[in-house]
């Protein structure tokens, strides 16, 4: 069955204040296109449709069309919410939209209905799994875990139970429904120890205790995850897809793509990534004259540009609006006077995680760093103040 991954949506996400749902709405058409092209029969969404628990009706109303110009009227789509989706409101036109071909899962345990449709349609659904089978009768099994919210975590079981023992209970629970060893795919949101975040994540291994060790996956023919914005694979087939735009300034000039592949009983074939072309790409540049940098500003249209300016003397505010009249696209400007350290603190600080910015704070109280369970309790406080 050909199968394409992708993830970390983000619909309604700004940058610096800038809306960016026309973009977003190009791009998911674009996946769209893709899915015509290359004849792809399901698609698999790895969580954070929407970029915050309360998208506005817009964005809503983007997600909605995109899905379903994405399932069309032959193929599936599975999406599972992620950290910054609010499951509730991601699964509340679940009734509806399985009569589509669509199925979205999230930390309720309710189990899809199944309806017979033309070309790829859900055979077999349960609370943590769900089989699709195509118009050639070849079908394949989805352990679908998605992201695991603080009330799931906190669920009544064993008390001493670690966050890796629920992660391998939960994940054991939906390999094991696969009693006919179909070939099988693993679709998550969550964070693989060892991978690589960008500037517009949170810090969210918790100081590395809610990081998910690679062994702790299951043996499945494809790992579609979703989380990290930076496209990144383990051992082949486990695969961040990553963002479907650059989301933050450090990922000026990444490529954005999709991954598509063939999975029967041998395993993945022909699995490749899709480039995306839509949205504009995000740049840094950097310069040492506020005039210099106004004609360098000119040279790039249709993007999103960070500016960082290295002078000898403070920006006046006449050059500031200069800077911007020069083009629309410029969302930042970082003056860095040079000679003066203390000018210095502010960019540092700008680029350290929250992990980095808390560790330094308590050093200058304490002179030592702190514990890891005051790290993880500290950055929990905040992950908690992010999703509310």
């Amino acid at each position: 069955m050909r199968t394409l991954h992708t993830s970390d949506w983000h619909i309604g996400k700004r940058l610096v204040g800038r809306d960016r749902l026309t973009e977003q709405k190009a791009v998911l058409s674009e996946i769209a296109a893709i899915c015509e092209r290359e004849q792809v029969e399901l698609v698999l969404v790895a969580g954070d449709v929407f970029d915050t628990f309360l998208p506005s009706a817009e964005a809503e109303g983007v997600f909605f069309h995109a899905v379903k110009e994405i399932a069309g009227e032959t193929r599936c789509l599975l999406a599972i919410s992620g950290n910054h989706d609010d499951y509730v409101r991601l699964t509340a036109a679940a009734v509806l939209a399985e009569e589509q071909g669509i199925y979205l899962y999230g930390n309720d345990g309710r189990v899809p209905r199944l309806f017979p449709r033309n070309g790829t349609c859900a055979e077999e659904a349960g609370a943590n799994h769900i089989v699709f089978a195509n118009g050639k009768g070849e079908k394949v099994f989805v352990n679908v875990l998605p992201y695991p919210n603080e009330a799931r975590l906190k669920e009544e079981k064993d008390p001493n139970e670690s966050f890796a023992d629920k992660m391998r209970r939960w994940i054991d629970a939906g390999q094991r429904e696969n009693v006919h060893s179909l070939p099988s795919v693993f679709l998550s949101h969550l964070f693989v120890a060892g991978g690589s975040v960008t500037e517009g994540e949170r810090e969210i291994d918790l100081g590395g205790a809610r990081a998910v060790p690679l062994g702790l996956l299951p043996p499945v023919g494809y790992t579609a995850l979703g989380h990290l914005h930076k496209r990144q694979s383990f051992k082949g087939n486990v695969v961040y897809s990553g963002s479907i735009l650059q989301y933050s300034f450090d990922e000026a000039g990444a490529k954005k793509s999709v991954t598509v592949f063939d999975l029967d009983e041998s395993g993945v074939h022909g699995l490749h990534e899709v480039p995306l072309t839509a949205g504009r790409q995000l740049l840094r540049l950097t310069e040492s004259d506020a005039q210099r940098a106004e004609a360098l500003l000119r040279q790039y249209e249709n993007c999103y540009i960070e500016l960082t300016l290295y002078l000898n003397e403070p920006l006046l505010s006449s050059q500031v609006r200069a800077l911007h009249e020069a083009n629309e696209g410029l969302v930042s400007v970082i003056p860095f006077i040079q000679g003066d350290l203390a000018a210095d603190v502010p960019l540092q600080r700008r680029q350290m995680s929250s992990k980095e910015l808390f560790t330094a704070y308590y050093k200058s109280l304490y002179g030592e760093e702190p514990s890891a369970a005051l790290t993880e309790l500290f950055l929990s406080l905040t992950e908690d103040a992010d999703e509310a």
